[in-house]
């Protein structure tokens, strides 16, 4: 392994992607070099954040810190990082099956170069699982850039052209995003197969010279993969705005593509913070609001709006509640809402299960022993609104969720869309 090769592959594929991809493709490899060489290495990064997350810096939540046991931590890093390593290679053969569908040359090594590189930026920005609150943006943010990267990469490693890298692309993603989901769920100890059979039922990859994917239109992935022919001309502005090298535009391009590849007509803007905040009520039963705050966030293109307040009480209640616009990801929740599965467990000291309700996707758990749970509902396929916190029982969770104007939220499910 050749250290200072790969911080510099790393370093150029993030900062200087235009000028680094036709080096990249161009460069002899083969299976072993790139796994040993850089996938093996970079791909831990992750997963080893979510240890030291998990099991050694824990998760607080009302004063108290929660941390998995170190065997059990040490267990779900190992097969999170086999899993990993798998999914690299599963979506290359996958990518390498699509060229033909694109006007692109089927060429494996290739294919794994680029999910590689274009995966760099979701690993690296893996390490924010450490940093509190601000975790799972930076998460977001590495995530889009994986797929900008993705799509500048592909027109030179799988000689695509330059008209069909954002079909592509989108195809590309939509399969990787079902693909994590089911290894979410392995990771989460979830039965995967009502989901995994529902998600890739339908689809059909052969290795041979003439390698190609059939996907049934009617199946839960074909309706996925059908969003990536939206996306063609969405493509065309951001190759345009990329050669006028206005940072706005390209932005907005990306945007535009963001908002085909999940399902909305056009880019998405985000409830503001004060439409958002006024959905939180001054008060959830006895239990008087103390704090407020609200803010929106956008990364490439895609925005999300989140307030949240919290609310106490004389004996010890707790509770947060929080209001979330998707906004520019709501295509993604709407597919989640679609394809998760219904579930339902119990423990010694509570239980926790998933179900859907009048079209809502909703998910609720509560602790016995600590008076604590957990009660969310997806609104729309847009809005997620969540009470969590210590309480009499979970019924005064779902009143705090119930004191917000879900009607009313649900009714703004299409606020901000702008359809081109």
């Amino acid at each position: 392994m050749d250290s200072a090769k790969l911080i510099a592959r790393a370093k150029n594929i993030l900062t200087t992607p235009k000028t680094e991809w036709p080096v990249a493709a161009a460069e002899p490899a083969t299976v072993n070099s790139l796994y040993l060489g850089y996938i093996a290495i970079i791909a831990a990064l992750p997963v080893i954040a979510q240890f030291i997350k998990g099991s050694l810096i824990g998760t607080s939540f009302m004063g108290v810190t929660v941390r998995a046991g170190i065997g059990a931590g040490i267990g779900r890093m190992i097969l999170g990082y086999i899993l990993s390593l798998v999914l690299v290679y599963v979506m290359a053969l996958i990518i390498n099956a699509l060229a033909g569908s694109f006007g692109a040359k089927p060429n494996l090594i290739q294919a794994l170069k680029t999910v590689a590189y274009a995966w760099t930026a979701w690993w690296i920005a893996g390490i924010g699982v450490i940093v509190p609150w601000l975790g799972l943006l930076i998460m977001l943010v590495g995530g889009v850039y994986s797929i900008y990267l993705l799509y500048l990469g592909l027109p030179h490693t799988m000689q695509c052209p330059a008209e069909k890298a954002g079909g592509y692309t989108a195809v590309s993603v939509i399969i990787a995003i079902v693909l994590g989901w089911i290894v979410s769920l392995v990771l989460g100890l979830i039965f995967v197969g009502a989901l995994g059979g529902a998600a890739m039922s339908g689809m059909h990859v052969t290795g041979s010279n003439g390698d190609t994917v059939t996907i049934d239109g009617n199946s839960a992935l074909g309706k996925l993969a059908a969003m990536g022919q939206r996306a063609e001309q969405a493509s065309k502005e951001l190759e345009a705005a990329q050669k006028s090298g206005d940072s706005a535009a390209q932005s907005a391009a990306m945007g535009k593509m963001m908002g085909a590849m999940s399902g909305s007509s056009g880019p998405v803007e985000a409830l503001a913070p004060d439409q958002i905040k006024a959905f939180l009520p001054a008060a959830v039963g006895n239990l008087k609001r103390t704090g407020i705050s609200a803010e929106r966030n956008g990364a490439m293109g895609m925005q999300v709006s989140e307030a949240s307040a919290e609310y106490r009480g004389d004996d010890n209640q707790r509770i947060t509640l929080e209001v979330t616009d998707t906004g520019g990801a709501k295509g993604f929740i709407a597919m989640a809402s679609a394809m998760a599965p219904e579930e339902e467990k119990e423990t010694e000291h509570g239980y926790e299960k998933t179900y859907s309700d009048n079209g809502n996707l909703i998910h609720e758990e509560w602790d016995n022993q600590s008076k604590s749970g957990e009660y969310s509902v997806i609104v729309g396929k847009r809005f997620t609104v969540k009470a969590n916190g210590n309480a009499d029982s979970i019924d005064e969770l779902k009143a705090a969720v119930g004191s917000i104007d879900l009607g009313k939220l649900e009714s703004m499910k299409d606020s901000g869309v702008k359809s081109e």
